[in-house]
């Protein structure tokens, strides 16, 4: 989608931004997911709470 929006980013700018944008928010939440399980799991850190 990216790809194709590319050759209209300047007549049609919306066929890049909202999947970008989609993409973006997709991989912040993959990482803020990733970052709470690892706090939450790690035994190392159990004891050390920032």
């Amino acid at each position: 989608m990216l790809s194709y929006g590319r050759g209209h980013l300047l007549d049609a700018p919306h066929l890049t931004i909202f999947p970008g944008l989609a993409i973006a928010t997709l991989v912040l939440g993959f990482n803020f997911l990733g970052d709470g399980l690892r706090d939450r799991l790690d035994p190392a850190t159990q004891g050390r709470r920032a």
